[in-house]
Formats: C-alpha cells, sequence, structure tokens
C-alpha cells in the first residue's frame, strides 16, 4: 500500500502512529530530528511490528535538507506531519522557540511538495478553541484567541494549511484537533518518553508512583469545577493512532467536504485531574503522593469534545477507556524502569 511520511515519528504520538500505519498495511516512513525523542524507540517499534522503519534524521526547519529528502522519496503519497515543540507551559517561557520550530518545519514542508499531490494529515489541538463558550465543543465552535503560544501556533497552522489548499491543487488536508493523550500501547514497549521533566500531566503520575519523582502538583484547585481542578478530555495514545490512519484513509478516497477539513479526536467524557489520579490510582494500586499548586498560566478550566463528526465522517471512535488509559500508561512505566531507555 501507500508510503507514508511521519514526521516526529519517533515521538509518543508517532511512533504509536508508525505501529498503527503498518498494521493497516501502509508503509510508514520516519522523519525525526530526535530534539525531543530516543532512537531506541526504533528498536521497541521493531519488536512490535517485526520490520525496523525506514528512518531519516534530520531537522524540517533546514530547507535544504527537507528538499532534499523529497526529491528523494518521490513515491511518498500520504504525510502525517507531528514534528512541533508542544507543552503549553515552556511555550509561555520560550514563545520564539515555539514559533520558529512550529512554523519553519511546516512552511518547509509545504514548499518541498508543491506542485506534487499528497494527503497531509495535521497534528492540531483542541487548543485552538480556548477556553469554550459551550460543551462538548464542535468543530464549529469559534476558534478564540489562544491562551499559549503553543495554542497559537497550531491555530495560525491551521490557518496557513487551510488558505495552501485553497490556493494549490495539490493539497489534500485534514486538521486532527487532539485531546488529551496519554495511554501507552498494549505490549508495553512503546509510550510516553519525556526528556528531562514531563510537561504533561500522566508521565508526571507515573514517575511519581515509581519513585522517580517526589510528588506530582495539581495546577490549581481554585477553578470553576466539581473539585476544583481543570477538566480534560483524555484519549488513549492507541486510539489516537488510529485516527491518523483513518483521515489518511478518508483522504484517499477523496473527502467530500473538500481539499481542507477539521475533526476532533476524543472520546466526549470530561475527567479532571483528581479524576484522572483517582483512575490511576485504582488502576495501578498505587497511592500517589501529590499537592494542589496554585494555577499554571495557559492552562484552559475545562474542555471535552463533541466527537459526533469523526465517527459519522472520519468512520472512527475512540475505544479504549480511562481505566485502558491509566494501566497501559503504569505498565510502560514499570517496562522503562527494569528496561531503561535513554
Amino acid at each position: 500500500m501507500s508510503k507514508i511520511l511521519v514526521t516526529g515519528g519517533t515521538g509518543y504520538i508517532g511512533s504509536h502512529t508508525v505501529v498503527e500505519l503498518h498494521n493497516s498495511g501502509y508503509t510508514p516512513v520516519i522523519v525525526d530530528n530526535l530534539s525531543n525523542s530516543n532512537i531506541q524507540i526504533l528498536n521497541q517499534i521493531e519488536k512490535i511490528i517485526g520490520v525496523r522503519p525506514e528512518f531519516h534524521q534530520f531537522d524540517l526547519c533546514d530547507e535544504a535538507q527537507t528538499k532534499t529528502f523529497v526529491q528523494e522519496n518521490p513515491d511518498i503519497t500520504g504525510i502525517i506531519h507531528f514534528a512541533a515543540s508542544k507543552a503549553v507551559g515552556e511555550s509561555v517561557e520560550k514563545p520564539l522557540k515555539y514559533y520558529h520550530n512550529n512554523f519553519f518545519s511546516l512552511i518547509n514542508l509545504l514548499n518541498a511538495y508543491q506542485g506534487k499531490p499528497i494527503n497531509f494529515v495535521f497534528s492540531s489541538s483542541c487548543t485552538v478553541y480556548g477556553e469554550p463558550d459551550t460543551l462538548p465543543v464542535t468543530e464549529s465552535a469559534p476558534v478564540k484567541k489562544a491562551a499559549s503560544p503553543y495554542g497559537n501556533t497550531k491555530q495560525i497552522a491551521e490557518e496557513i494549511l487551510e488558505e495552501v489548499a485553497a490556493a494549490y491543487g495539490n493539497y489534500n488536508t485534514i486538521a486532527l484537533r487532539y485531546f488529551n493523550p496519554v495511554g501507552a500501547h498494549a505490549s508495553a514497549l512503546i509510550g510516553e518518553l519525556p526528556l528531562g521533566v514531563p510537561q504533561n500531566l500522566l508521565p508526571f503520575i507515573t514517575q511519581t508512583a515509581i519513585g522517580k519523582r517526589e510528588k506530582l502538583t495539581v495546577f490549581g484547585g481554585d477553578y470553576d469545577t466539581p473539585d476544583g481542578s481543570c477538566i480534560r478530555d483524555y484519549i488513549h495514545v492507541v486510539d489516537l493512532a488510529k485516527a491518523h490512519v483513518a483521515a489518511i484513509r478518508l483522504l484517499e478516497k477523496g473527502n467530500p467536504n473538500g481539499k481542507y477539513d477539521v475533526f476532533n479526536v476524543g472520546t466526549g467524557n470530561g475527567y479532571s485531574v483528581l479524576e484522572a489520579i483517582a483512575a490511576f490510582e485504582k488502576a495501578s494500586g498505587q497511592k500517589l503522593n501529590y499537592v494542589v499548586g496554585p494555577r499554571r498560566d495557559g492552562d484552559i478550566i475545562r474542555v471535552w469534545g463533541d466527537v459526533t463528526k469523526s465517527t459519522e465522517q472520519l468512520g472512527w471512535k475512540a475505544e479504549l477507556g480511562i481505566d485502558e488509559m491509566m494501566a497501559s500508561a503504569w505498565a510502560w512505566e514499570r517496562y522503562l524502569q527494569e528496561n531503561p531507555i535513554g
């Protein structure tokens, strides 16, 4: 079947998507600069799928290298673009890093493929909705001023893709607006592998539970929510990976909605941070050491998605619940304790 370029393919969501592409008969090709991932993940992917995926190490912000890669790989028919800086808190502290990395990589990729027919799936985010007026949030909800530079890069990238799709005839594009990916592959051979201090909730939970971190700080306990902590729509990373395969398939057969489209990718259910902690404690049997601290800049109070469009038009629906998310993340953390990576 088709050869699909996966940028950021050794990262958390990228590695799971490489596995699901292979399982669906595609040939994934990875490009990653390893700035936020580990080369050993290639070994882990090979253990799962039985073959080592094709891998190219370079930075998509390098325009010349990107063009050379595209010229040397003319048989690629689709792109799933993950490669980007992605931490909300860090983006508030280092906005220029986020604007440089997230825009230059995207623009260089689009320029390199200009004039060639390509199916393009973009890794976007529910942060484009800001603090939504109504819940669950649908794809037709207004895109508000971003709460962080990270969110702003996703908003602007979506605008770039929509305008490029309208101006040039060769790009067929879907932006998947993720909610909060968590969990790990059922084999416990791949999962979220943060470099340094985790920026996301679940790896901080699992690292605290296993003793790598002294305690977990919950950012804010005085929000206008039932228990005072932020509410998110957590989605299992394997379900999310399968959504990318569904998006590629829709683009291959021709999306009736046109050259550019967006889909929410979540479960449609909201869990607070404290509810997520309780779910982890139940799934793992571990009592977590955590404290409630001050709010964090850039955080949205509550958001979860209406996934009707994804179910009806993308032909995809999340299958794994909060218990599977927490149990798989804990299995991955225990695997890492016995088999350190990095």
